[in-house]
This record gives C-alpha cells, sequence and structure tokens, in this order.
C-alpha cells in the first residue's frame, strides 16, 4: 500500500501541489526521502522519527519510501514534516487515508511532537480551499489560515492531538480569525 497526503511546494509565493507518497516495504530497514528534497526536508526524516517515538510507537524495522512528487520540482523548508509524519502513520495504519483525503497539511515538528508554526499559511489555504479542501497546519498559523475563505481548518498543537481527533477521542478548537494579518 502507498499512502497518500497532499502538501504544497513554494516558489516565491506561488504553490505547487505536492503528493507525498510513503510506501513501507520488506528489506532493510531504512529511511529514504526522494523527490529532489533540500537539507531541510532531508532532515525531516529524524523528526518525524523522534515525533513518531514521542507517541509511544516505532517505526517497523522495514524500508520506509518516501517519495515528493513531482520528483523534478525541488522541494524546500520544514514545513514537509506535518505531510511526510501523516503519510508515514498512515502507511502504519495509525491513520486511514480517508482521514486525510480532503485536507492539505503543512507544518514543522519538534521531537516531542509539538507542531511549530511555518511560513507561507495562507497562499496554501488559498490554493486548498480553491480546490475544495481543508488545511492542516499548527495551531498558532490557524488563524491565517481562515483568512482563505469558508475553508475547514485543523489546527492541532501537536501530532497528538491531530490523531486523537480522527480518531474521535478528543475534537479540536475551531481556530477564530485574527484582526491582524
Amino acid at each position: 500500500m502507498v499512502a497518500h497526503v497532499k502538501t504544497v511546494a513554494f516558489e516565491g509565493v506561488k504553490t505547487t501541489a505536492v503528493d507525498v507518497q510513503v510506501q513501507i516495504a520488506p528489506g532493510l530497514p531504512g529511511f529514504t526521502i526522494v523527490g529532489l528534497p533540500d537539507k531541510a526536508v532531508g532532515e525531516s526524516r529524524e523528526r518525524v522519527r523522534a515525533a513518531i517515538h514521542a507517541l509511544g510507537l516505532s517505526l517497523p524495522p522495514k524500508k520506509i519510501i518516501v517519495n515528493l512528487a513531482p520528483a523534478d520540482l525541488i522541494k524546500e523548508g520544514s514545513h514537509f514534516d506535518l505531510p511526510i509524519a501523516l503519510a508515514v502513520l498512515v502507511a502504519m495504519r495509525v491513520l486511514t487515508q480517508d482521514e486525510m483525503e480532503g485536507y492539505v497539511a503543512l507544518g514543522e515538528l519538534a521531537l516531542d511532537g509539538v507542531l511549530l508554526p511555518v511560513s507561507g499559511i495562507l497562499p496554501a489555504a488559498i490554493d486548498a480551499n480553491a480546490d475544495g479542501r481543508g488545511i492542516i497546519c499548527p495551531e498558532a498559523c490557524g488563524p491565517e489560515a481562515l483568512w482563505a475563505g469558508d475553508i475547514d481548518v485543523l489546527a492541532p498543537s501537536s501530532l497528538l492531538a491531530l490523531i486523537n481527533h480522527c480518531k474521535g477521542v478528543q475534537v479540536l478548537a475551531a481556530p477564530e480569525k485574527s484582526g491582524i494579518m
């Protein structure tokens, strides 16, 4: 099974849709990210591993391949952490593909699973809204995402809070639009 989570790459304020694909396959244990990742994206492997460990889970001792499609577009930034983690969790069957279908995800992960703010939320939210999708972003970015219009915004404080929301264990509070942009 290949898990898919949507995110974006930035070229200035222009966004390009990126499909984060994760496959967990038999083979020597490893965690590889392909699709022209820059240094920050390559380092997300360690942030994702630590955040999943903070949940009390461990990555399976298999070959984990992350493909960032389209493969010929350079991917830059730490905002790829959250969609990679979500796709890994879908591939591990912690989350379902259906739970991620209608969303674009962006966010940096701290080692303890807390979601850290990233830039570019508004252009990503505008494009997600135009595509009929909601957005999953860090709690601190939720108010900014609301400026994109009538959009479904999930803005958890941590990866655990998002998983609990998806599983129906807790409900995330809706962010409130700030008066300052």
